[in-house]
């Protein structure tokens, strides 16, 4: 009987301390929702020739750099980087139980990704031309 209710217990206490990666990500603050990022998809989609300054601070949000050109018209510069890091890993922990060893095993890829908008306007604010270049590495 001892022996029944040790086995559950050590059962319970490995179970408590699993966490899906829904959790994980939920502790750290990550949210799914990407309706506010800066994406290719969202400049092809919403950036047009004759958008005011406002509509486009509206879609695309502050730009990290404003300067002039050579005839001091504006020109917006939105410069991201992102990086996404995937780590997996596994523990023997019923091996680790049972014979008193332990064997465990991971991998893990860190991807970059870079994204530039640059959006000149006219000489009565409208944007008059638009450019991206986006990478992956």
């Amino acid at each position: 009987m001892k022996m029944r209710v040790a086995i559950v217990a050590i059962g319970l206490s490995l179970l408590t301390g699993c966490m899906s990666a829904t959790q994980h990500k939920s502790n750290v603050g990550i949210t799914d929702d990407s309706s506010g990022s800066l994406t290719v998809g969202k400049v092809q989609k919403e950036i047009r020739v004759g958008m005011s300054g406002a509509e486009v601070a509206l879609v695309l949000g502050s730009p990290n750099l404003v300067t002039t050109d050579e005839e001091r018209r504006e020109v917006w510069v939105y410069d991201k980087v992102a990086t996404e890091t995937v780590a997996s890993t596994s523990s023997g922990w019923a091996f680790a139980l049972i014979l008193g060893g332990e064997s465990s095993s991971g991998a893990s890829t860190r991807t970059q990704r870079t994204l530039t908008v640059v959006v000149k306007f006219d000489e009565s604010g409208k944007v008059r031309d638009f450019a991206y270049h986006s990478s992956k590495f």
